[in-house]
């Protein structure tokens, strides 16, 4: 009697246990730095974007609210630069957050891949030591040829047509931009201690707040992109994972000693930041009617954090000083096509070895095949003239 009474005891404790975890945690929850950049809300302005350069700057727009990472912990959000590598048909647009003046951390990466005319593939692929491995967004849209943005999705037998290719995608005006016939890549300019002039970087907000507006988003970003479990460009991982990819040691160190867990517990500011979305929604699109947010909702900033505020602000001002970062960027540029060049040409070698090796075995084949048949035609041969030979008769 009393084990039923302890086992009953401890059953109800562990579903008590789980509901408050389900209550403090919802599904969208990662436990990981990448909580506070939502790759929904990233896909979806991409997908409105116009041009890399004006993405990269509403990206980093306090208003679009949907920035939120502070890698380096100085209770700064930081600017996260894009630049897209292209190999052939393939463009690999790469996000990265500067965290030092030699400290770079890659934050995702969109892979757009043109198949073939007015079809192409697209993935938001979120970087592991972030998000976990294989966290990838990619467009969830009904199979209709020339859909208009966010018009009313296609359905059959109450289930929606899923293609990552279609005709829509080509049509987006960043996707149209960077598939022109003279554009060449485009890399950004920015990097630690050296930012645009309309860049002034401010505290972040609590996760629970984040999370709390974007929730609201939730019915939009899950209508039209969906999570996916595999890269489908076949060269992620050669092209841009073990020769692009930039990781940063503070990040990793951070993540193992739970540095980044001070932006959660706060579930009370959810609804305040669901308040914010409602009170934001006729005033959407103007940044400068964007209100104020309680103060409450930021992290507050540590010692350090102060220190390095002014640092994070203060302009590049003397010729100096921008001769020295003009070298350095050329120089981190001319790395860069360095390192694509030796990998073009290291794929081009395999190419051409492969291709070398199938031509050997081909040839080993067809020499193989030809003394097979010279030697059946010999066998044949004797075996005719065997036949012909007069039998000797019997006495």
């Amino acid at each position: 009697m009393k084990n039923l009474i302890f086992k009953s005891i401890l059953a109800v404790l562990i579903a008590s246990a789980t509901t408050v975890r389900a209550q403090d945690y919802p599904r969208e929850y990662l436990g990981l730095p990448g909580d506070n950049l939502n790759l929904y809300a990233v896909m979806d302005l991409f997908r409105n974007s116009e041009t890399l350069e004006g993405f990269e700057r509403n990206l980093n727009n306090p208003a679009s609210r949907i920035n939120n990472l502070d890698l380096n912990g100085d209770n700064l959000v930081d600017y996260i630069t894009v630049s897209d590598y292209i190999n052939r048909k393939v463009h690999t647009i790469v996000l990265r957050a500067a965290l030092g003046r030699n400290e770079y951390q890659d934050v995702a990466v969109f892979t757009v891949q043109k198949l073939r005319k007015r079809k192409v593939m697209i993935q938001l692929i979120g970087d592991e030591a972030l998000y976990g491995p294989n966290y990838i967004i990619e467009p969830l849209i009904a199979k209709r040829p020339k859909q208009n943005f966010y018009s009313t999705p296609i359905y059959a037998d109450n289930y929606s047509v899923i293609n990552n290719y279609y005709t829509d995608i080509y049509e987006w005006p960043v996707i149209v931009y960077i598939y022109r016939p003279h554009y060449h890549g485009w890399h950004s300019a920015w990097y630690w201690g050296y930012y645009p002039e309309w860049w002034s970087p401010w505290s972040p907000y609590y996760w629970d707040f984040y999370y709390g507006y974007h929730s609201c988003w939730h019915p939009h970003y899950y209508n039209w992109y969906h999570h996916w479990d595999r890269p489908r460009y076949h060269g992620y991982h050669d092209f841009y994972y073990t020769s692009i990819r930039q990781q940063s040691h503070q990040v990793h160190q951070n993540i193992t000693e739970g540095r980044y867990r001070d932006t959660y517990g706060r579930p009370e500011q959810r609804s305040e930041g669901a308040a914010l979305y409602n009170r934001t929604r006729a005033e959407r699109g103007d940044p400068s009617r964007r209100p104020s947010v309680a103060t409450e909702a930021r992290r507050p900033a540590g010692q350090d954090a102060v220190r390095n505020t002014e640092s994070r602000r203060r302009p590049v001002a003397t010729p100096e000083v921008r001769e020295t970062d003009r070298r350095a960027t050329e120089t981190r540029a001319a790395e860069e096509r360095s390192a694509q060049a030796r990998e073009t040409e290291r794929r081009e070698s395999d190419r051409r070895e492969a291709a070398e090796r199938a031509a050997e075995e081909r040839a080993n084949q067809a020499r193989e095949t030809a003394a097979r048949a010279a030697e059946a035609r010999r066998s044949e041969v004797r075996t005719s003239a065997e036949e012909r030979q007069p039998r000797p008769e019997r006495r």
